[in-house]
């Protein structure tokens, strides 16, 4: 009988490591659910909330500080402490409902905020959560941790799929994500759907000007103006004989570039 016993609790202990493995560096705070069990001892075993100041209650030992520590580590105080009243403790220390790992979200580009993870995430999982980012500048944007950065461009891992930058978040780790404002293109005047729209690598005029809906029917096309940043220089400006590019002559079909200016004049005539 005694054998047997000994051939169940390490099935248990066995079973339990994935739990440990999966949650060893999270680190416990106030407000966490715990799920504290001692084998063959059910009046030492418990659930238990974190308090603000950071302990639970065990039964026969008092206040035990767990806030801040991880699982495993909690497991092994436990065990510690227990062995003046347990001859070999095994414990196993279960997070059943995780509020401590927090997330913050700042910059322009994306709804500023705090989100609680209740499982371990990455950044790339966490970015699926919170888009999409047609106003967001992911090349610029960075993750911070205790103060430092960490990762910046988060395009590559998101836009292009690059699975080696993606990296497990830690409580109170912050992403800053700014706007794509310098990196998008105006454009005003007599075309359908005058707006604003995100700068792409590659992009031409004619591609904007379709992007738009076309030029209205007032529309003077050989009279298309870009005006775009020299510098800190006053805005240069460049002229685009549209008519002639949709006739085919393609050295008017200008490469854009990030904030640029387009106007579509009207005729006269």
């Amino acid at each position: 009988m005694k054998f047997v016993k000994t051939i169940f609790s390490l099935m248990i202990v066995f079973v339990l490591i994935p739990l440990y493995v999966f949650s060893g560096d999270y680190v416990i705070g106030e407000g966490d659910s715990l799920n504290v069990s001692v084998w063959g001892i059910p009046e030492l075993s418990l659930s238990s909330t974190v308090r603000p100041d950071g302990k639970i209650s065990i039964p026969a030992m008092g206040e035990i500080r767990a806030s801040g520590l991880t699982p495993l580590e909690l497991k092994k105080l436990l065990e510690r402490e227990m062995k003046t009243i347990v001859k070999t403790p095994i414990v196993t220390v279960i997070v059943t409902n995780m509020t401590n790992s927090r997330i913050f979200l700042i910059g322009t580009g994306v709804k500023t905020g705090v989100i609680t993870l209740t499982r371990q995430t990455t950044l790339l999982e966490l970015l699926a959560q919170i888009g999409p980012f047609q106003d967001a500048d992911l090349k610029n944007a960075y993750l911070l941790r205790d103060k430092k950065k960490i990762m910046t461009d988060f395009s590559s891992l998101f836009e292009k799929g690059n699975y080696s930058q993606d990296i497990t978040l830690n409580p109170n780790d912050t992403l800053f994500i700014p706007d794509n404002f310098d990196k998008r293109i105006t454009i005003l005047g007599a075309v359908n759907n005058p707006t604003t729209i995100k700068y792409s690598e590659g992009h031409t005029i004619l591609d904007v000007i379709l992007a738009v809906g076309g030029f209205t029917e007032f529309a003077n096309k050989n009279s298309v103006k870009i005006f775009r940043k020299n510098g800190d220089a006053e805005r240069i400006e460049i002229s685009v004989k549209a008519k002639n590019l949709m006739k085919g002559n393609l050295s008017e079909n200008v490469m854009m570039m990030p904030n640029d200016i387009v106007i579509v004049n009207e005729s006269l005539f």
